[in-house]
This record gives structure tokens, sequence and C-alpha cells, in this order.
């Protein structure tokens, strides 16, 4: 969603943007073709080999600063202290990282059972299938995947970490598949089970609620936050932080005395898909979502994108 994401930035030439999820710079590329001499980009991402390719490509731009870290951290960056007129989150997980099988992150690939964005922090997600219960991964499978098998593909996984254990992609897809036959079905068994430990391993949707007020704090009146997500649960994160700092809340018949309420964002238009053509060139795109708000404040007008 390159052309919608730079449109609803709605870059200035001499504004300051934050890109927290550079992955291999696409965005980061259209951001900085359209700044002036004074015009400033932050990059941020967890991955070091994302980072690698940050510095390598414009590390030595004087308008570019580059940070290794999560989003969620925005605001404890100096660089950022003051203000932004753009903030982009692009979320899930890079197809760079779904291509190298090394990085754990897919079942159609072999490779170790890892799925951390940053390598060097957290556990892996071998290490946290070798210890967790049976209830802990069950309830990971149905909240962050919304899988209906979670407590069935939980119990096989603690019974066959007891003979063998979990090391590869191949392993637990296969389980997961012994578990639950693909049938007619397209998607593979193990799709929702491999997100949703993915989610919980980097922590993804408590950094995500984190992001999103440090991004409000740190974006100056008029700025915009552009967010594309890639599944329900974090476009529902998206929707309802617009939606909370956006809308009135409903009127509470209990409560005598009716709260003022002083909106910090507009919503610029709804929820947009990828164009028909990028699904075409991209299919992982056709569940892109993204939402777009402008920061309200300080004599600033809210206007339609």
């Amino acid at each position: 969603m390159y052309r919608q994401a730079l449109d609803g930035l709605r870059v200035l030439g001499d504004g300051a943007y934050l890109d927290g999820t550079f992955g291999r710079g696409g965005h980061a590329r259209g951001v900085l073709e359209l700044l002036q001499a004074r015009g400033r980009l932050l990059v941020m991402d967890k991955d070091p080999e994302a980072i690698a390719v940050a510095e390598r490509e414009f590390g030595g731009d004087p308008r570019v600063s580059i940070y290794r870290g999560s989003f969620a951290d925005l605001a404890h960056w100096d660089e950022t202290a003051a203000g932004l007129d753009g903030v982009l989150l692009d979320l899930g997980v890079s197809s760079p990282q779904l291509d190298v099988a090394e990085r754990g992150f897919s079942f159609g690939k072999d490779g170790p059972l890892d799925m951390r964005m940053d390598p060097d922090s957290g556990q892996s997600a071998a290490q946290w299938l070798a210890t967790a219960s049976e209830k802990e991964i069950a309830d990971v499978l149905w909240t962050y995947g919304e899988e209906r098998q979670s407590r069935k593909i939980a119990r096989t996984i603690v019974a066959r970490r007891s003979e063998q254990p979990l090391l590869r992609t191949a392993q637990l897809a296969d389980l997961i598949a012994s578990v639950m036959p693909r049938g007619d079905n397209k998607i593979h068994p193990a799709t929702r089970s491999f997100q949703a430990i993915r989610i919980f391993i980097n922590r993804e949707l408590a950094d995500l609620e984190a992001g999103l007020d440090a991004a409000l704090a740190r974006l100056k009146p008029g700025g915009r936050l552009a967010v594309i997500s890639f599944h329900s649960l974090e476009d529902r994160i998206v929707k309802q932080f617009i939606a909370r700092h956006s809308k009135a809340p409903p009127a509470n018949r209990r409560m005598p005395i009716e709260l003022a309420f002083t909106p910090t964002l507009l919503a610029i238009g709804g929820a947009q898909k990828a164009f028909d053509e990028e699904t075409a060139s991209n299919p992982r795109a056709r569940s892109a979502v993204l939402r777009v708000a402008e920061k309200l404040g300080d004599g600033a007008q809210g206007g339609a994108a």
C-alpha cells in the first residue's frame, strides 16, 4: 500500500517523519524522495538485518537518523522530542523475514523454530514451546490466532515434546497438520498457530498499543498517523484507538454530569484496502488495511484527505 500510505501521510518537504517499521525501506524511500534539505526521516526496526540495510542505503544522508528498536519506544528516542509531522507503522512480519528459512517465521520453508523479529532479544518459539504449559499454549493459539483446535494442538505439542524437542518449523507444521488435516481447505492447517505464536513471541499487540500512544504523544498538531495492519486483531486495536481519541464516548445514563470530551484525533476516511494491481502482484496485500488519522489541537484544522 505504498501510494496510499504516502498520500495518507501528506508529506511536507520540510517535515519530520518516522517510519517505525523500516523493513527493507520501501516506504522510507518514498518519504525521502518528497523531503527537501530541511526535512527529517527517522527510521526504526527491531530487526538487525533491516537496520543494516538502512545504514547501508541511508546512513550517509544527513536528513536520516536510524534507531534499532521497537516503535513502542519511539517516544524515548531523543530524535522524536521536537515533534513529528507523520508516523508510519507497517505491521506484522516483512516479506524478507518470511523468505529466509533461518528466521523461522514460515511453515513453508523448514528452518529453526525461532520467529523473533529481534533475534538477540527474548525467547525463541522453540524455547517457549519447550517450557510453556498446555493451558498457556492453548490460550496463545486461541487469543492471537483464533484457532478453534487450540486445546487439541496444545495437548499434542506437550505430548510430543516429551518424546522429542520441537526445534524446526517443519516439525511444528507437520504436528499441527496431523491434528487437523487440511481436507479441502486451501489454507495450511498451521497458519493460525504460526501467526499466534509469532505475535506472542514478539509482543506485537502490546507493542502496537504502546506505539500508538507514543505516536500520538510525539505527533505535532496537523501531523498524520498511518497504520497498515494485516489481520483483524491489529486492525481492531488501531480502529478502536482512533475512535477513542476522535469520538465522544456514548452517554451513560448513570452519570449525572456529562463529562466534556475534546477530540485529539480526526479519522481521515475509513479503512482502505490495497488496489487491485497491487494484490495481483503481491497476494499478501489482499489482507492489508490502512487507517489514517490526523492529530488535532493548537488551532490545527483537520481536513479530509
